[in-house]
């Protein structure tokens, strides 16, 4: 089995909790940087472009700025990265995450996983 690397795009808090947890690729993109939409685009292309990233966390915030590349990811015939978003903030828009994101295996993998 092929190991495969873990990344994220995210803000200074959510790139160190996840460095902290053991994620090495990652790219830091501040909130209130102008160019944040094309930067949070150009990583995300950069990431599902390379082999030896498998998961690439991204902002649920973020993901309205790269709609079409998510669709591109999942449409592709070769799907190798999946793209989690991750609660932005402190707060997330879904009531109860571990269902949020059991459901959201579910769909990728077509079984569940009790985490």
């Amino acid at each position: 089995m092929k190991e495969v690397d873990i990344a994220i795009i995210g803000t200074r808090d959510q790139t160190a909790l996840m460095r902290l947890a053991g994620v090495e690729r990652y790219l830091l993109i501040d909130d209130d940087d102008p160019d944040m939409k094309e930067k949070v685009r150009s990583a995300l292309q950069d990431f599902s472009t390379d082999a030896s990233i498998g998961i690439i966390m991204i902002p649920e915030d973020w993901k309205e700025h790269v709609q079409d590349i998510l669709k591109s990811i999942r449409e592709s015939k070769k799907v190798s990265t999946v793209v989690i978003g991750i609660p932005a903030g402190y707060t997330t828009e879904k009531e109860n995450v571990k269902e949020y994101y059991q459901a959201y295996t579910r769909h990728l993998i077509g079984f569940n996983i009790e985490i």
